[in-house]
């Protein structure tokens, strides 16, 4: 949590030890703008012709940050010819970029600065960026956000959802893939037929083939009847591929064959169907990646992603966390009063590693349990007495009380998770909506490994 800058009007405390001076490189002579990503300005910009710029929240600034966490006079820009060079006027809370923090550094186009609670980004001024309107909305579908990032992504969802062009969804766990499949089919000429889910990393592997395309009676053991796959049943529609990523290789030519022919064959039949489907595909693979290492084909991924989009974590668009709150107390029937302010301060300050999906579940249960059920505060780490009773410890430094915090938080939330979950890991990774690795590292992180020193497959996952 950053503090807050309350001190009287032009006191400002110098750089602490740690504060670095950085040396400056050449540049080439450009024109230069400064756009706001995040804040409470966020989305506006500024030109930078040469000269110099005070920013800060005192109204006497060139540049006015209206962010409590900035100070009066927080950093000067000297824009030249060649270059540009940012100075820290002493600030409360530190001028950083690239997360070191320095009282002087030659910016480079491109560089992102940060102060408080707003970030920066020093762009050229015929960059393609200069073209993009960012979307006036704060929602697609189920999808919810006012930040520069969101409202980004927003803009194309909104040029995507027209066409019939398959889309890829790239994003971690919980960042909301299916809502934004949902909301690109429910805003397509599409709205009114189905949309079908087929997740592919919930399927065993011997089934997905038949889920896919369907089959015919007596295709293998079991096959009693024909039966439509998710393709046929999607017919006018729109089809969402979950995890993507997890396709087992050999099924990838049959799955290329459907994209580029819109014909679909059932296992074990004769006839191919004729199909009019739009295909959205989400993964948290880095396909790319897989192309390289040969573990995903290179033609079936340039198929899949004739467009692409890609969600940002929750850890990368903090200024959501209150809305995000809302929305989910507005879904339960809970009016906004319902968490405290020291709860959504503690919210807010969490990275959540498993995105929004973790957000809404913790929310969820804060609401039916009460806020005691948040982790509990272990009172032998200094600081976090202070916290169980509404209180911060102001007097440690930032990144300490703000990494006690996390680390606390984390350990009491996998023990209860754990503990609701009777010890079964993948039910665990499910229900917390952290991807299984990530959780696996959590857990050893903080030693809570199962009874057998090795999470494996839970009884109820088993085929």
């Amino acid at each position: 949590m950053s503090t807050r800058d309350d001190r009287p009007a032009g006191r400002e405390e110098p750089p602490s030890d740690r504060t670095r001076t950085l040396p400056a490189k050449p540049g080439g002579k450009v024109r230069l703008k400064l756009w706001v990503l995040s804040g409470p300005a966020a989305g506006r910009s500024h030109p930078l012709p040469v000269g110099a710029y005070r920013l800060g929240k005192s109204a006497d600034c060139d540049i006015v940050l209206e962010d409590g966490t900035v100070s009066r006079h927080h950093l000067r820009l000297d824009v030249q010819e060649d270059r540009v060079v940012a100075t820290d006027l002493g600030s409360y809370n530190g001028s950083f970029c690239e997360g070191l923090r320095f009282s002087e550094l030659e910016v480079r186009p491109g560089a992102v600065l940060t102060l408080g609670e707003t970030r920066l980004k020093v762009m050229p001024e015929d960059t393609r960026e200069r073209s993009l309107l960012l979307s006036s909305r704060d929602r697609f579908g189920a999808l919810v956000g006012t930040s520069r990032r969101m409202r980004e992504v927003f803009t194309f969802l909104e040029r995507m959802a027209p066409g019939d062009s398959d889309v890829l969804i790239q994003g971690e766990t919980g960042t909301g893939k299916e809502l934004c499949a949902e909301g690109l089919h429910q805003e397509s000429p599409r709205a009114k037929k189905p949309f079908v889910v087929v997740d592919l990393a919930g399927i065993a592997p011997s089934l997905i083939e038949s889920e896919l395309f369907g089959h015919v009676k007596g295709a293998f053991t079991g096959a009693q009847a024909d039966r439509a796959g998710a393709f046929e049943r999607a017919q006018g529609g729109t089809v969402f591929l979950d995890e993507v990523g997890e396709l087992p290789l050999e099924l990838q030519p049959r799955l290329l064959r459907v994209l580029e022919r819109r014909q679909v064959k059932r296992v074990g039949g004769n006839d191919y169907r004729e199909l009019d489907v739009r295909v959205v595909a989400a993964t948290h693979v880095d396909l790319e990646a897989a192309v390289k290492a040969e573990k995903f084909r290179r033609d079936l991924f340039h198929r899949l992603a004739v467009l692409r989009v890609a969600l940002p974590p929750l850890r990368e668009r903090p200024e959501d966390i209150p809305m995000l709150i809302d929305t989910v107390l507005e879904r339960l029937g809970k009016p906004p009063s319902t968490l405290s302010d020291q709860t959504r301060a503690l919210l807010v300050q969490y990275p959540w590693p498993g995105n929004v999906r973790e957000l809404r579940n913790v929310v969820d249960r804060v609401v039916n349990l009460g806020e005691e059920s948040l982790p509990d505060i272990d009172p032998g780490v200094p600081g976090r007495a202070a916290m169980r009773a509404g209180e911060l410890d102001l007097a440690r430094p930032f990144k300490e009380a703000k990494e006690q915090l996390v680390q606390g938080f984390e350990r009491d939330y996998l023990k209860s998770l754990l503990k609701r979950c009777e010890g079964r890991f993948n039910r665990a990774a499910r229900e917390a909506g952290i991807d299984r690795v990530y959780l696996r590292k959590l857990m050893r992180k903080h030693g809570l490994e199962l009874s057998d020193g090795k999470p494996g497959a839970d009884e109820d996952d088993a085929g």
